[in-house]
């Protein structure tokens, strides 16, 4: 059982994303990401009122991911980011980003307490992660 719709196309789409975003972050950082991607597409508010499918959320223009303007991430997805984006499709969370709609690569440095005016939920490793207050109603 997913928590989205999804076809074979957009299975490879979340597992290009996840890898063109965190591969340096590991499996863990991947599945994070992609929980970023699945909470967007589950949100019904702020910037993703629109976002409906994977493939939308992927292309999401302004607001979306940076990975998509480069190279790496139009190399075929392998067989693991595959296993690991169905794992995302099919609910699984991972704290901090299990309610997160935004994230960023802060290095070694800390991360921001606000950013998109939301608050931090927390860092793995060079990831910051944030999740929409409460206030705005978005699962």
């Amino acid at each position: 059982m997913s928590v989205v719709k999804y076809t074979k196309e957009e299975v490879n789409l979340l597992a290009r994303l996840m890898r063109a975003e965190a591969e340096c972050e590991g499996e863990l950082g991947m599945l994070m990401v992609g929980n970023v991607g699945i909470n967007r597409v589950l949100a019904n508010c702020l910037d993703f009122k629109k976002i409906t499918s994977i493939e939308q959320m992927v292309f999401q223009r302004p607001g979306g991911f940076e990975a998509t303007l480069y190279s790496y991430f139009y190399q075929p997805a392998r067989e693991i980011d595959k296993k690991l984006a169905l794992r995302v499709i099919k609910g699984e969370k991972f704290y901090p980003a299990s309610k997160a709609l935004w994230f960023y690569n802060a290095g070694s440095d800390d991360c921001r307490a606000k950013w998109y005016n939301q608050w931090n939920s927390g860092k793995y490793k060079s990831h910051c992660f944030y999740a929409p207050v409460e206030s705005e109603n978005c699962f």
